[in-house]
């Protein structure tokens, strides 16, 4: 009686995978050799090069107007008159709104031609009393006249203006959000208006790094609204206080926004300039890491030597490396699983590269 054995179709997929993996890591030597140069395994190689290597500290952050206001009645009342449109861009003190003012403006014509009558009596009576033909204390009687009548223009001046909308600084309207007829009353929003010549982001750091910033010192922002640009700006406040939950400290920046391209609410990348090193450097990907160690394919003589690097800071594809090799040096960065300490290896010319 024959026996079978059954293969599952997982254990099957993993023997696969398996053999898949071996065969693309082992060396081919018969790819791109020649007679001289059978059993060279292609490379491409960079060089170490000393250049600058900024430190940079990341941070995530929310745009806010440089200022901001919910534009709102004074007084409740109905809607005369609107002079904006959405999104509008005013200047300081642009008339935005009208609210009905039918009894302020007669009661400010009648303190008018009362105003105007006492100070007529007031000259009369002056005349008067440079002949004695007036008592001082009738003189003074209308002038106080006239004072009160100034004082209640002023008031009613001040009535009236609490019926005119206007904008306290320039900036860019939002939406408007009532109508000629509306009934608006105290705290209820006419529009928004942001001044967003700059905008203000800010952001927390670790309290690690607080000894590296300080006041003026430069940011770079980038957003996901506008891939591939970046938005400088300068640091304008740090707090004067440690969150001893998280044990970081907020800053606050500010960013030029001539073009308006930033909103506020906006979600923010901040890159914060920690420090400059002079550092040699190499592409992250050279890196070969054996448990605790880092070692790195340094390409002598044609053959690919394994060396033991020291490494320091790193950033996104680059690293520094503090020991293990010279400015000048090329090491492998691609191609390292197929190559063994030793094993001789053909460079392939990159792009640019003589």
């Amino acid at each position: 009686m024959s026996k079978f054995v059954k293969f599952s179709p997982l254990l099957i997929g993993v023997l696969a995978l398996a053999a898949f993996l071996i065969y693309i890591n082992l060396p081919q030597p018969n790819i791109q050799t020649n007679k001289q140069g059978a059993g060279e395994t292609p490379v491409i190689t960079a060089a170490a090069s000393q250049q600058s290597f900024p430190i940079i500290v990341e941070a995530l952050g929310t745009a806010v107007a440089n200022e901001s206001v919910n534009i709102t009645a004074q007084k409740a009342q109905t809607v005369t008159n609107v002079f904006f449109n959405d999104g509008e861009l005013v200047e300081k003190g642009q008339l935005l709104l009208e609210l009905h003012n039918r009894a302020e403006l007669a009661r400010l014509n009648e303190i008018e031609i009362n105003l105007s009558e006492a100070r007529r009596q007031l000259e009369r009576i002056k005349g008067l009393a440079k002949q004695s033909a007036a008592s001082e204390q009738l003189l003074d009687e209308q002038s106080a006249r006239v004072e009160s009548l100034v004082a209640q223009r002023e008031v009613a001046n001040a009535d009236l203006q609490e019926l005119r909308v206007s904008a306290p600084f320039s900036g860019r309207l939002g939406l408007r959000m009532v109508s000629v007829g509306s009934l608006v009353r105290p705290g209820d929003t006419i529009t928004t208006l942001d001044d967003l010549s700059l905008v203000k982001v800010d952001f927390s750091i670790s309290e690690l790094h607080l000894s590296s910033i300080k006041q003026g010192q430069r940011i770079f922002a980038t957003s996901i609204a506008y891939p591939g640009e970046e938005f400088n700006g300068r640091i304008t406040n740090i707090d004067s206080r440690i969150d001893p939950q998280t044990r970081s400290i907020s800053v606050r920046a500010q960013l030029p926004n001539p073009d308006l391209q930033l909103r506020p609410g906006m979600l923010l990348q901040i890159n914060l300039e920690k420090r400059v090193l002079d550092a040699l450097v190499i592409p992250e990907s050279a890196l070969v890491p054996e448990g605790e160690e880092q070692f790195v394919f340094l390409v002598k003589d044609g053959k690919a030597i394994k060396t033991q690097v020291q490494v320091g800071e790193r950033k996104p594809g680059l690293v520094q490396i503090l020991g293990g090799l010279n400015s000048g040096d090329r090491v492998i960065t691609q191609g390292t699983l197929r190559v063994r300490d030793n094993s001789p290896v053909k460079l392939l010319k990159l792009e640019g590269e003589m």
